[in-house]
């Protein structure tokens, strides 16, 4: 039976160094996107249909992908990732939220912005599913595609590799590159379990440096670490926040925080929960004069970390001027 949306796709379990490759694993990198399933009609009549990970169909948000998607295969579904490039051709995750929540204006957005699908496994083919099939020879039939089809651009293969050098090499060299965040680990006898976490992420982290800002929870007891960096205007900019802290270092960072004054920059303003959520904050203002370091991931958006922090230590031997300015990593 040919497969329909709504579709899990298959996740991955996040781990924090590059393991041995030995055996048959294949390695590909990690885009940040938005993760989505492509159907192309099976039959005629039928509409092109784009499914988000959490089984929304979005297509008509992205009417540029469904018009390409017109060319394609019969009974075709890919896995892969949306992406949207800004003007300097640099993967863009603020422009690809506007693409993704678009209303009225999505042939505006679209033709402002265009759409990449980097596509990294094929779950059907010609209306046959290949759930079963082993990795390597789901890839096969994804290469045979791009290939026999001479797919382009809005159309991306996603690289892959079994040489654990050009593997370390994307984790450590391509993740400098915005919009590649680390590597994803597939085994190449697997077969594709929606839902299921069988395959291994790993994000490149980088020790960094931060103004603390402000908290949540109290000054006495410190749950989660709101950062700042100074832009060239002097003015101090929300740069991230960090997982919540452990007891230990919460206890040893209490005893360094103080209380905000009236002036400080962040005065007034309205903090949410995490990156894409309205879930407002309700922190604590502290002085911002305590450098913070940390461990974060190479997902910046415009100067602004995605995913949470971790707080390593209290860089009392640091000051201001030592952080690194806004919009560096």
């Amino acid at each position: 039976m040919a497969l329909r949306p709504p579709g899990e796709p298959m996740l991955a379990q996040a781990r924090e160094t590059l393991p041995s490759l030995a055996g048959r694993m294949a390695v590909q990198p990690k885009f940040d996107g938005f993760r989505a399933l492509l159907f192309t009609p099976l039959h005629a009549g039928d509409p092109v249909l784009l499914q988000t990970r959490r089984g929304a169909l979005v297509q008509d948000r992205f009417p540029d992908l469904a018009a390409a998607a017109r060319s394609l295969p019969s009974g075709l579904v890919l896995d892969g990732e949306l992406a949207v490039l800004d003007p300097h051709g640099q993967l863009s995750f603020t422009a690809l939220q506007r693409r993704a929540t678009a209303g009225r204006n999505a042939p505006a957005l679209a033709a402002e912005m265009p759409a990449h699908f980097i596509a990294f496994d094929v779950l059907q083919s010609d209306g046959q599913e290949l759930l079963e099939e082993p990795f390597a020879r789901r890839r096969e039939v994804l290469e045979e595609q791009f290939a026999g089809h001479r797919l382009g651009p809005p159309w991306t293969l996603c690289p892959s590799t079994t040489d654990p050098a050009t593997a370390g090499e994307w984790l450590h060299e391509w993740t400098d590159v915005p919009g590649v965040e680390g590597v994803v680990i597939k085994s190449l006898t697997g077969r594709y379990r929606p839902g299921v976490r069988g395959w291994t992420k790993i994000r490149r982290r980088n020790s960094t440096e931060a103004l603390i800002g402000a908290v949540t929870g109290s000054l006495h007891r410190p749950q989660i670490l709101l950062l700042g960096r100074h832009a060239t205007t002097g003015h101090l900019r929300l740069v991230g926040k960090t997982v919540p802290l452990k007891p230990g270092p919460a206890r040893d960072l209490a005893e360094h925080l103080t209380a905000a004054g009236p002036d400080h920059p962040w005065t007034g303003l309205r903090f949410t929960a995490s990156w894409n959520s309205r879930t407002p904050l309700e922190p604590v203002l502290a002085d911002p004069v305590l450098v913070a370091e940390t461990s974060a991931d190479v997902s910046q958006d415009h100067g602004v970390w995605r995913h949470p922090l971790r707080y390593e230590r209290l860089r009392l031997d640091a000051d201001a001027a030592d952080v690194p300015p806004f919009g560096e990593t």
